[in-house]
């Protein structure tokens, strides 16, 4: 690894926030505690195809689709209106070249036309949780699971298009909805996982070290998942070991998460080993038993765990750490297992240079767009249509359809925006923590506002470039520029 190469397996802080505070970690499961291969993915496509097929009557020519794996990217928006999957930034605009119809992108033009620009007014975006309810006709994927179900609406758009069929997008998109929830609600997800653990969870993610830490420094432990008692039960039986429970203080399955953190209604409910339910009333949390359902605002007048001593991980940005952090105060931790892959690019010397190089050109472009003689001028637009094929590269790097995840070009994506709000820290995976100790300060560094780039000449190409970009002005611009 080169001096200036990031370490994947840093723990970034968005918020100031001290480890030496933290009596309390609460983790989720799902993509938390416990990974998942790609073989989930494929399976989770190809029932939900299935579903489709055998119980909404949707054409049996559907079959020749398989999940295609490095297709989307976590964080997209998907109009159910216009059947449109895109990726869009933190300002709303939408990413021209990664609008996609099926599988097929959606030319520039046609994206301007229907959109009257590029812009997607709020009242359009998706809601609060990412979903498209009340008016909304976006739907943002935020979650790993999702990856599957955007696979699956791209194939079957795809499909129809292909031959001529004309339908109804809201009605596909609520099918689709529908076969994915049917195959977590239904258990068939759980029950082949259950099956096939080697095949489906990958053990390489030091999850049994973490909590071991954890414990023996005396730290609190609790989990809230939404998967069921039996699934989470034996697959950390596999990551952890038999004695897994031994760790944590409460346990809490079947939570009905974001619900879980803002529905006071849903009382807890004992669950034994074997899935019986007890209709006692829950006076308080013990060791060694399990909860479920409940609600955020019944566990902490029961645990009186409060504030800013907890730090909750989980992966849905939404789901698992929004309401934690806006409405009860506690620290979030956000597992983005894609850090891992995208990192490893930006180490590479080609994506430094194209970097580099682009920040430059931008630099060289914002001081001699304007004035000059004709000839500079030609160079001028040689440098833009330059800088944009640049930009196509730099999204190419990471995925040739809808780029980075947490990059628009250079505005930061939707979904970027949102886990800086929502996630005081933000990781790979659990096993980062592993680096640190309980006594560590994560400092968010400081990048310049815009007004502050006077003051931070090496964060901006203009600033960098400023002494090198008038010396350029003295140079005859009658042929191009090559670095």
């Amino acid at each position: 690894m080169t001096l200036n190469s990031v370490n994947p397996n840093t723990v970034f802080a968005n918020n100031e926030m001290s480890l030496h505070d933290i009596e309390i970690y609460g983790f989720d499961y799902d993509y938390t505690l416990a990974f998942y291969s790609r073989h989930l993915h494929t399976l989770i496509f190809n029932i939900a195809r299935d579903i489709l097929i055998q119980e909404h009557r949707y054409p049996e020519g559907l079959r020749e689709y398989e999940y295609i794996p490095n297709f989307v990217v976590r964080g997209l928006h998907y109009d159910v209106q216009k059947a449109l999957l895109m990726k869009i930034d933190a300002f709303h605009y939408i990413q021209l070249g990664t609008v996609y119809r099926g599988l097929h992108p959606v030319p520039d033009k046609e994206v301007i036309a229907m959109y009257d620009g590029c812009h997607v007014p709020l009242e359009n975006m998706s809601d609060f949780y990412g979903k498209s309810s009340h008016g909304h006709t976006m739907k943002q994927f935020m979650d790993i699971f999702s990856l599957p179900e955007m696979n699956l609406l791209c194939c079957v758009n795809d499909y129809f298009m292909k031959h001529n069929i004309d339908y109804e997008p809201v009605h596909l998109y609520k099918d689709v909805k529908a076969a994915i929830g049917d195959v977590h609600v239904k258990g068939i997800m759980y029950r082949a996982v259950e099956a096939d653990m080697e095949n489906y969870i990958s053990y390489g993610e030091q999850t049994h070290a973490v909590l071991n830490k954890l414990y023996e420094d005396g730290k609190k432990m609790f989990l809230i998942t939404n998967s069921p008692f039996d699934f989470v039960d034996r697959g950390m039986i596999y990551i952890v070991g038999k004695d897994w429970r031994d760790l944590f203080d409460i346990v809490i399955v079947q939570a009905d998460k974001p619900g879980f953190f803002n529905d006071r209604r849903k009382p807890f409910r004992r669950v034994t080993d074997k899935g019986v339910l007890h209709w006692d009333r829950i006076h308080k949390l013990e060791k060694g038993k399990i909860y479920k359902q409940g609600n955020l605002y019944e566990f902490l007048r029961l645990t009186g765990w409060r504030g800013s001593k907890v730090l909750y991980f989980g992966d849905h940005i939404y789901s698992d750490l929004a309401d934690l952090t806006l409405k009860h105060g506690w620290r979030t931790g956000a597992i983005i297992p894609e850090l891992r892959k995208e990192i490893k690019i930006m180490n590479t010397e080609q994506y430094v240079h194209l970097m580099t190089w682009l920040q430059g050109l931008t630099g060289l472009i914002e001081h001699m767009q304007v004035g000059g003689d004709p000839a500079s001028q030609a160079v001028v637009q040689e440098w833009i249509k330059e800088r944009e094929a640049m930009r196509s590269q730099t999204k190419d790097i990471f995925n040739s359809q809808f780029g980075s995840l947490f990059r628009t070009y250079h505005n930061p994506t939707y979904f970027s925006r949102r886990l800086s709000r929502f996630a005081d820290i933000y990781m790979a995976s659990l096993s980062c923590l592993l680096n640190y100790d309980f006594q560590h300060t994560f400092f968010p560094r400081r990048t310049p506002l815009q007004h502050e780039s006077p003051f931070w000449p090496e964060q901006t190409s203009a600033g960098a470039l400023k002494i090198w970009v008038l010396d350029m002005a003295d140079l005859d611009f009658n042929h191009s520029l090559h670095i």
